[in-house]
């Protein structure tokens, strides 16, 4: 199956017009950002990169597709020869997979013609919107669970296929597993899972399912303990597994009380080293509740899944600039007051102090870097600073993904999962958020545009 009816009909209405004016094949540049983040973000985690570049390699109109478009009366057949050898050629670059972004972080940067680059707008904003929302979510359900795993578990409460992505995206951000065995095939994520209450109450009695439990999946297992009495399940399962029982599961009540309760109830039965887990409609925020609990890990499921109540961060598809009839390239961007778009295409960098993060750097090309630098460096000494200036460093952003369209690496998904993974890790790492910091808070540094404004968030 192809990707290329992955899109809205506009899109090639809007090729059939520019072919008919003469200026499809005018230079462009388009670019993917969000405005803005969602209230009490402190930021937002790209997600999905690696699935977009799967999406644009297959985005090609086959038989069945072009049988189709022919169908709705819509496309010419000029327009439809010219889908049957559609191929993106252009260049794309964009931030890593796992890379933290801010208000107008320019996370992909697509360069081509206007006729092979706008027809991936759909696409690449179905997979950014999705993943990156349920990454973003995802990586303050980790902060806030301080160390201790989580398991990924939400695949019935989203679309089957979104719910594969959906366990891809926690992963990159530092879930430990998930429940979805379709993600851990296809993306080597590890699967976790031992039993649900219908297990328990397909028995006579509660013992009688933790004994069928034990015998097939060993002491080191997970027993739910809350179907009935938790107390007595408790009493039940060390009594049947001895002190080597894996770990119980509170699905259910008031979690931190019944966490107190069952750590001195396990200890006092011998069961120092068996854990607790907590489940049951959980969020950061609840996650963040029991910090102080003894419970040794999470699993989460519907508020990850479905983004913790933004599912969609927001991200648009916007041209920045584009070839005019001259031959020469031009910014271009809208006016209206609430959608304002900067024009031209841009570079984004992280500025970092000492390994610190303290300002996302978009500039309109790789020319203003040298500029901004003496603008930086002069408003430093001005103010009596250069020491900062010492231990400033601008770091890159945006690597190039696709050239020519050939992708410029050619790894697995798993392999580009696991880097996904250590980057994401590695940006929070400057960002030098505490997990004492909460959850919500403002965003955690300023977007930049020039070298004053730099020179302020430095002093």
């Amino acid at each position: 199956m192809t990707s290329s009816l992955l899109t809205d009909l506009y899109e090639l209405t809007m090729l059939r017009a520019a072919r008919e004016a003469g200026v499809a094949d005018r230079r462009c540049v388009f670019e993917v950002f969000a405005r803005s983040l969602p209230e009490g973000r402190r930021y937002g985690a790209l997600a999905g990169t690696g699935r977009v570049l799967e999406a644009i390699a297959d985005f090609r109109f086959d038989d069945s597709d072009l049988r189709y478009l022919r169908s709705t009366g819509v496309l010419d057949e000029d327009t439809l020869d010219h889908l049957a050898q559609y191929r993106f050629t252009g260049d794309v670059h964009g931030y890593a997979e796992g890379e933290l972004y801010f208000p107008n972080s320019p996370v992909l940067r697509v360069e081509g013609t206007f006729g092979n680059a706008v027809l991936l707008e759909t696409v690449i904003l179905s997979i950014i919107n999705h993943d990156s929302g349920v990454a973003s979510v995802g990586s303050r359900m980790v902060t806030a669970a301080r160390g201790r795993p989580c398991i990924e578990m939400g695949g019935r409460r989203v679309h089957e296929d979104a719910a594969i992505h959906a366990a891809r995206a926690a992963y990159v951000v530092g879930f430990d597993s998930t429940s979805n065995l379709a993600a851990g095939a296809h993306y080597r994520i590890p699967v976790a899972g031992t039993a649900a209450h219908a297990f328990t109450l397909l028995f006579d009695t509660e013992e009688e399912a933790f004994r069928a439990q034990l015998a097939s999946q060993g002491t080191d297992t997970a027993l739910l303990v809350d179907t009935y009495d938790v107390e007595q399940a408790v009493r039940t399962a060390v009594e049947l597994a001895g002190p080597e029982l894996g770990a119980v599961r509170l699905d259910s009540g008031d979690l931190e009380e019944q966490a107190g309760s069952l750590r001195k109830l396990l200890d006092s039965l011998g069961a120092t080293s068996t854990r607790i887990t907590a489940t049951g409609d959980l969020d950061e925020y609840r996650v963040e509740e029991l910090a102080d609990a003894p419970v040794d890990g999470y699993g989460i499921g519907t508020k990850l899944v479905t983004g913790g109540g933004h599912p969609a961060p927001g991200f648009v598809y916007k041209l920045v600039e584009r070839e005019g009839s001259d031959g020469q390239m031009h910014p271009v961007g809208k006016k209206s007051r609430s959608k304002a778009t900067l024009g031209a295409g841009k570079h984004a960098y992280r500025m970092l102090v000492g390994g610190r993060a303290h300002a996302e750097l978009v500039l309109p090309g790789e020319a203003e870097v040298a500029e901004f630098e003496r603008e930086l460096h002069a408003e430093l000494n001005t103010a009596g600073a250069s020491a900062d200036w010492g231990r400033t460093e601008l770091r890159p952003l945006q690597v190039p993904l696709i050239l020519g369209g050939e992708p410029v690496e050619s790894l697995s998904q798993p392999e580009l999962v696991q880097q996904a993974r250590r980057r994401h890790q590695e940006s929070l790492t400057e960002l030098g958020l505490s997990p004492d910091d909460g959850p919500d808070g403002p965003v955690a540094i300023p977007t930049v545009t020039d070298g004053t404004e730099a020179a302020r968030v430095l002093r």
